[in-house]
């Protein structure tokens, strides 16, 4: 045998050991690390005494054993790479380690197990102790590690997500708690202080939102007004991650041939020295159209800003709002971000090294695929760079009918259906939580009859998610804004009584703000009252302590010899009013021709009763009925305000005004 047959046989004998240790090193570098969902961290609080579960991710057919408390569970991952073991109940107490041992070790520290509340809704439950301004070293007790928060990082989604973006389980504590939701803080103490075992809160929320984001497909496409935005997404059938990795591989060839050219970039009209004398102006937000701009394609904004005192950060936040429909923004020649869709928000990163103290040039390629075309987020929602005079120039021209434009995510995190149940809540639902705190409804004021019919089949359908009857505790909106007077018409009224309708379902109570809240300020400072509250609700409806925790409300009318003469629950002792002449505020008064007036009204022998000389044959009675009734002071003996009310049925001003998926909608 030569050498070159014996050296061709001694590779044919290593070629199996060959692909062996190939095969080997592939597999072990296919094999994920588990990894647990990000609600599981450090310092957590768990739901205590009942059954539980963790989850997360691995290698399909991957065991991996958790250990608790030196008990330990046994699991495996599923073939879709998920796992899920369960953990049994335990009891209050803490703090423990929970050990996940897969391909890798996980440890999670200091965690205690406890009464974990979910507590979400806009502006009001998202203000901090630090956006209200409180001096948090004027705070009782702060420093406590029995109370852990838990702030969800917000995002959006067309879909339901697996996983939250983030969040991190902090302690209690004076560095900690000024930035936590401080509506869900005062609540937490109070549970605390009452119950003695640990607290555990998660907060999401997101200021300016309304209802319907928060809810889920499946709940939406009950409703025709949201059937045609959940019809399309479901025919999509594609999470945001997919649609920007589709939009990714569109724009490898559309870019250069259609999307990025024209004069503009042929010109460089994003160079800062660019000579625009001869460009038009505008003042934004606005249309082109508005302006006798007939035009579809590029339009070129380019603007001068100083950079605002005090910017302490490595980036400045450049906000533009909404834009339709495409745009490309420069700052001093650099590209600093691109966005796709009419709906979606633009706020870039400017890095402060490419700032000067004066004089910086914003220039914005806004284009435009057919309809209206500009920067059209209300003035309201603006900034001195955004609101003002632009100076603008048509640049390259499309034919929308022919003109080729990719499938992408579009959608407001404010407005658009769905989008913060499926990233922020849905993930949540494996989480075992012992209620709901609600505080939202000032987004949906001008469509609060409509509310009526969501808000109950929001909290019907998240009780169908965490297949469980979720004990619910609904703030009801603040007194706000001027004091009418003579009565009139009111949204707000109108959405406190759709939020109130919402307790006729079992497991839901209500802690009214409506004598707590400020006229000119739609955030009032007074969340500790409000706090201690919706916790007063929870030990009674939610802890059995049988206390009197809920607000008088109106039951019945009678009307004798030209009085109303008015039936009320959770009295306690008795009414009383605070005023210290007996005065009774907040009343009116109708008959036959529906004409409300100012009335009087009195407690006597117990019996509250109101009238008014302008109207001798009443049938109707309204109370608090304004976006800001003014000074109230009709209390129980539990110190609990009169609920607003009305014991009408007749038809209200936001009575048919549903959601309508217009293009341009904040």
């Amino acid at each position: 045998m030569d050498d070159r047959l014996q050296r061709i046989l001694s590779m044919d004998r290593c070629l199996p050991i060959t692909f062996f240790i190939m095969w080997l090193c592939m597999s072990t570098t296919a094999m994920a690390e588990i990894s647990v969902a990000r609600v599981f961290n450090d310092h957590m609080v768990l739901q205590r005494d009942q059954p539980l579960s963790i989850w997360g991710w691995g290698t399909p057919g991957e065991r991996l054993t958790i250990t608790v408390h030196d008990k330990q569970f046994k699991g495996k991952v599923a073939k879709d790479g998920s796992w899920s073991v369960p953990i049994g109940g335990f009891p209050a107490g803490g703090p423990y380690v929970i050990s996940i041992d897969g391909t890798n070790h996980i440890e999670l520290q200091d965690v205690l197990f406890g009464e974990v509340w979910l507590c979400s809704g806009q502006s009001n439950m998202q203000y901090t102790l630090k956006m209200l301004g409180k001096d948090i070293d004027l705070l009782d007790r702060v420093d406590n590690d029995q109370i852990r928060m838990l702030s969800v990082e917000i995002s959006g989604d067309l879909l339901p997500a697996r996983d939250i973006k983030g969040g991190e389980w902090q302690p209690a504590s004076k560095q900690t708690v000024p930035d936590f939701s401080a509506t869900a803080y005062y609540f937490g103490k109070l549970l605390y202080d009452s119950l003695q075992v640990p607290v555990g809160l998660v907060n999401a929320s997101l200021g300016a939102t309304t209802i319907e984001t928060w809810m889920s497909n499946q709940a939406l496409k009950a409703f025709p007004q949201f059937a045609p935005v959940i019809a399309e997404r479901e025919a999509i059938g594609k999470n945001i991650t997919e649609l920007d990795a589709d939009l990714a591989a569109f724009r490898k060839t559309w870019d250069s041939a259609y999307y990025r050219v024209g004069p503009g970039f042929d010109g460089q009209w994003y160079d800062p020295e660019l000579d625009d004398t001869d460009w038009a102006t505008i003042t934004n937000p606005n249309f082109w159209e508005y302006e006798g701009l007939d035009h579809d394609g590029a339009v070129w904004y380019r603007k001068a800003f100083d950079l605002p005192a005090g910017v302490t950060t490595d980036h400045f936040t450049l906000r533009l709002n909404q834009i339709d429909d495409y745009d490309i923004t420069w700052v001093n020649g650099e590209q600093v971000g691109e966005t796709f869709g009419n709906r979606n928000w633009r706020n870039y990163e400017v890095p402060v090294r490419l700032l000067r103290p004066t004089g910086n040039q914003v220039t914005v390629r806004v284009f435009d695929i057919g309809g209206l075309g500009g920067m059209h987020t209300s003035a309201f929602w603006g900034n001195p760079v955004l609101n003002g005079e632009w100076k603008y120039k048509a640049g390259l021209s499309i034919d929308p009918t022919s003109f080729p434009q990719p499938q992408i995510a579009n959608g407001s995190l404010f407005s658009y259906p769905g989008l913060l149940y499926n990233a922020n809540i849905a993930p949540l639902t494996r989480m075992v939580v012992k209620g709901v705190v609600w505080y939202q409804g000032e987004s949906n004021a001008a469509r609060a009859a409509e509310y009526g019919s969501l808000l109950p089949a929001m909290i019907r359908d998240w009780r169908h998610q965490w297949s469980t009857d979720l004990p619910f505790l609904i703030v009801q909106l603040a007194n706000y804004g001027s004091e009418p007077r003579l009565p009139s018409q009111s949204n707000w009224a109108e959405l406190r009584a759709a939020q109130a309708s919402a307790t006729r379902l079992d497991g839901v109570a209500i802690a009214t703000a409506i004598d707590i809240g400020e006229a000119d300020d739609i955030h009032p400072h007074n969340k500790e009252t409000l706090g201690q509250r919706l916790g007063w609700l929870a030990l009674d409806r939610v802890y059995d302590w049988a206390l009197m925790a809920r607000s008088p409300r109106w039951e019945a009318m009678h009307i004798v010899d030209g009085q109303a003469l008015l039936s009320i629950s959770n009295e306690g002792s008795g009414l009383h009013t605070n005023d210290k002449y007996g005065y009774i505020r907040g009343f009116q008064i109708a008959g036959e021709d529906k004409q409300f007036y100012w009335a009087r009204a009195e407690l006597r022998e117990g019996q509250l009763i109101v009238a008014s000389d302008d109207v001798p044959h009443p049938i109707a009675v309204r109370y608090a009925w304004s976006d800001n009734p003014g000074p109230l002071d009709l209390y129980n003996s539990a110190g609990l305000p009169l609920l607003p009310f009305r014991t009408d049925d007749w038809p209200l001003g936001t009575a048919g005004k549903v959601y309508d998926n217009t293009p341009h909608q904040f």
